[in-house]
């Protein structure tokens, strides 16, 4: 619709006409979409804006466009009220794609994402990470791009040598004791770092049988349970790349960059790229040992993932506490593969932190993702205890609140925000919450269950003389959607589908929706039948499941 009017505005001010916008305002009583075009002309033409307004207001082609029941100028700003008939003529093409807008259709994506380290634990950083990362997958597949899904693991460094040094020291110790136990020891213990030290060279170059055999049964037991997360969380990764296959690209490349002088060598023989000369700070990409860093193998996993899949666009998402990391790796890609910087965007996130005293982990240090779910697990049993589900049903329904409750609450907020995740909020079947919209889908679809019983189906034969707030509510996904993605920004989406939710509440307590002797309850029927798939599709798209009872 932006689009739409937009095109009718150019046709009365003129093709060359200076960029203006569309938008929804926030106040309704100012229209379903509001456009500053006269007061741009105004400034530009030195006129005055009001005046400026209600010439373009009183064009004919504005008047007859057939498009709108009324348009308004106030305060230099003119304010479209679209005629309801479009919109009820909108709910009748209403289906499974609703939302699609194609911008990126046969686009090629690929999205790096969650990024957990074997050996290590799965964190709530982790659990941060995949839950924006899976909702940009999944809103840019929803636009018609072909999505790939990598998550990209540090199976070598000296956070392994940390945790294998620990299990040899005890192997009664489980893979994440293990690492924490060699990483105390690594600061507290000159001779432990040493050893750790030498460890890490021989876990790197693969000569010694014993370390091999412990190093490959700690990376399949990680690898193992990081896919049970996984399956828990609703996400499948077309690829697992390794930095133990990136190194030696990323080593090449940092030699070929030597040779044409975009890296240089260091005091200490280190090979190092000078930030300085682009504002930026200095980075080691082959330590002084001879091996590449964190740096030179983000840019053999550019390559890695280019042959893997020739991507139109790459999105890396991690925690912001490595944004200065990455503009200086982009900066040096930008000299060495400059085709592949182009085509790569990354997304810092902000961290997510718990209460103090709500919950620790068993070291105190680090919170792991799968705790969390589990506890959230719990609050959701004693929220559904009540409700007379069988023990299997209430576990899987409070599977899914819960993913959903903690992918709401890292969701609704803008990417690079902190949040402090709220227990009790994150579970309300009231108001700014997942289980709120799950719960809201459930009542809807319970609706069209009832309606079904009583013969009653969806009609538009009799349509009421005026349209509410929910009908045009439900004909913004598709725009919706469409800023999400362009702003790479999933919230804008959460926001929608709370106010759409809490619309489709208010008109369910104050209407009887299946009733026949109401001449208007297929049509209510009808617009109950929208908001579920409208609700369904953006839940989708959010990786939050939908409940047929909760």
């Amino acid at each position: 619709m932006k689009e739409e009017i937009k095109k009718i505005i150019l046709d009365v001010v003129g093709q060359n006409a200076p960029n203006f916008s569309v938008e929804v305002p926030g106040d309704k009583s100012h229209g379903d979409y509001s456009t500053n075009i006269a007061l741009i002309l105004a400034k530009k033409e030195n006129k005055n804006s009001q005046e400026v307004a209600s010439l373009i207001r009183a064009n004919k082609t504005i008047q007859e466009s057939g498009l709108f029941k009324k348009v308004e100028v106030k305060n230099g700003f003119i304010n479209f009220f679209i005629a309801d008939k479009f919109f009820v003529d909108n709910l009748k093409n209403i289906d499974k794609n609703y939302g699609r807008v194609e911008d990126l259709k046969n686009k090629k994506l690929i999205i790096d994402y969650t990024d957990p380290n074997p050996f290590k634990e799965f964190h709530i950083g982790h659990l941060m990470s995949n839950a924006i990362g899976e909702a940009l997958s999944r809103i840019f597949e929803f636009q018609g791009a072909k999505v790939k899904r990598v998550c990209y693991q540090g199976d070598v460094g000296i956070h392994v040598a940390k945790a294998v040094w620990g299990k040899i020291e005890n192997e009664k110790l489980n893979w994440g004791q293990a690492y924490a136990y060699g990483s105390q020891m690594y600061d507290e213990d000159p001779s432990a770092k040493k050893e750790i030290a030498e460890l890490n060279k021989k876990i790197y170059a693969r000569t010694d049988k014993v370390i091999n055999k412990l190093y490959d049964a700690g990376k399949k037991e990680s690898l193992k349970q990081f896919d049970k997360i996984y399956k828990i969380l609703g996400t499948k990764f077309d690829w697992l790349i390794f930095e133990g296959e990136t190194g030696e690209l990323g080593k090449k490349i940092v030699e070929n960059g030597l040779k044409r002088k975009i890296f240089e060598v260091g005091e200490n023989g280190a090979i190092i790229f000078k930030g300085e000369k682009y504002n930026l700070h200095t980075r080691v990409f082959i330590n002084s040992e001879g091996l590449p860093t964190y740096e030179a193998k983000d840019l053999g996993l550019a390559e890695i993932k280019y042959k893997k899949y020739a991507y139109d666009q790459s999105v890396v998402v991690t925690g912001n506490e490595v944004n200065e990391y990455f503009k200086v790796m982009l900066c040096a890609m930008e000299q060495v593969l400059p085709e592949l910087a182009k085509k790569t965007k990354h997304i810092g996130h902000g961290m997510l932190r718990l209460p103090e005293g709500k919950m620790s982990s068993r070291s105190g240090k680090a919170i792991t993702g799968e705790s969390l779910v589990e506890k959230v697990m719990e609050l959701a049993k004693g929220k559904i205890g009540a409700r007379g589900f069988s023990k299997k049903e209430a576990g899987e329904i409070s599977e899914k609140v819960a993913v959903g409750a903690i992918k709401y609450s890292v969701l609704k907020q803008s990417i690079g925000s902190d949040i402090i995740y709220d227990f009790d909020k994150s579970i309300s079947f009231e108001g700014d919450s997942g289980p709120y919209l799950q719960y809201s889908y459930t009542r809807a679809k319970s609706v069209l269950k009832k309606a079904r019983a009583q013969g009653i189906k969806p009609g538009f034969k009799n349509v009421p003389e005026t349209i509410g707030d929910l009908e045009r509510k439900i004909y913004n996904l598709p725009e919706t959607v469409f800023a999400s993605q362009k702003k790479l920004e999933p919230h804008i989406l959460v926001l929608y589908l709370t106010e759409l939710a809490g619309l489709f509440n208010g008109y369910y307590a104050k209407n009887k929706i299946v009733d026949k002797k109401d001449k208007f309850s297929p049509y209510k029927i009808a617009l109950t039948k929208a908001f579920a798939v409208v609700m369904r599709n953006g839940l989708w798209m959010l990786g939050i499941k939908t409940l047929e009872k909760m």
